[in-house]
């Protein structure tokens, strides 16, 4: 990911600053980066992160699905790298307060961006039975979602982050239960990801990145969740590929060592698309 050329390189989920600062410490000085973020508390972080690299470092408060506007808006017609790495950080999960996990008891938002209108609780409380199992279904794979659906309807209105995880509980038989999984974890993926839109800002930006890249640039994108992986894999089979080519047939994945050191790794998929000459 790291250009051999002078120019820009976009970080669409800027997060706290770690790819970043690494795709920068990597590149040349004439190397600038546009780091996008629709969380302020992230950039705010990003921004202290990055401040040693002064000028080169550009922030904007913007969702990756528009990454090609927010560029243009910032004078980039071209990039000679583009990444995107998908979900939350350890710190939205741990320090935010917005009820990302189920391990914390806290209000149910899940809001990425604190300035979208509607919360975690507001969709579980409001969306009917069929609906919620579908987005249980869809964007979590849980195997339980028509009868989590049903007990979420049963049990609402919700508040807080300890209520969901007590109905998902009471609707997952024990025997059922994953080993290596909490049993709310799919529920509060599919939750987090139907309040943020993060599948149709996904489908939005990969064509967009694609035709900010200039010959020879790369976009890679970082999934943990296998419908955004099939997501990204389906993308970038449809683009020309007279213009464009994955990097490797397959998605890169963590070593064991890596993995270790960062269970919350083990789930990651890198998939990096080059344009051509």
């Amino acid at each position: 990911m790291r250009p051999r050329d002078a120019g820009w390189v976009i970080d669409g989920t800027v997060g706290m600053g770690g790819h970043a600062e690494q795709l920068l410490e990597g590149s040349r000085d004439d190397v600038r980066l546009l780091g996008l973020d629709v969380d302020p508390a992230a950039l705010a972080q990003a921004a202290e992160r990055l401040r040693p690299f002064g000028d080169r470092v550009t922030l904007a408060r913007a969702n990756f699905r528009d990454v090609r506007t927010t560029a243009a808006r910032h004078g980039i017609e071209h990039a000679q790298s583009v990444l995107l790495d998908l979900g939350v950080s350890s710190w939205q999960l741990e320090g935010s307060g917005r009820g990302f996990s189920f391990q914390l008891d806290e209000s149910l938002d899940m809001r990425l961006d604190p300035s979208l209108p509607e919360t975690a609780a507001g969709l579980a409380n409001r969306l009917s039975e069929s609906d919620l199992a579908r987005i249980l279904a869809e964007y979590g794979e849980e195997r339980f979602a028509r009868r989590i659906a049903r007990a979420i309807v049963r049990r609402r209105p919700l508040g807080t982050t300890s209520e969901l995880v007590a109905v998902v509980r009471s609707a997952v038989p024990r025997a059922a239960w994953p080993r290596r999984l909490h049993v709310a974890t799919r529920t509060f993926q599919a939750l987090r990801m139907a309040v943020n839109d993060e599948p149709g800002a996904l489908r939005q930006a990969l064509p967009e990145a694609a035709e900010l890249l200039a010959p020879g640039g790369r976009l890679g994108v970082i999934a943990f969740h296998s419908g955004e992986d099939r997501i990204v894999k389906q993308t970038f089979r449809s683009l020309d590929p007279r213009r464009f080519a994955a990097v490797e047939p397959s998605p890169l994945t963590p070593g064991d060592d890596e993995v270790r050191e960062n269970p919350r790794a083990r789930s990651a998929r890198l998939r990096v698309l080059e344009r051509l000459p």
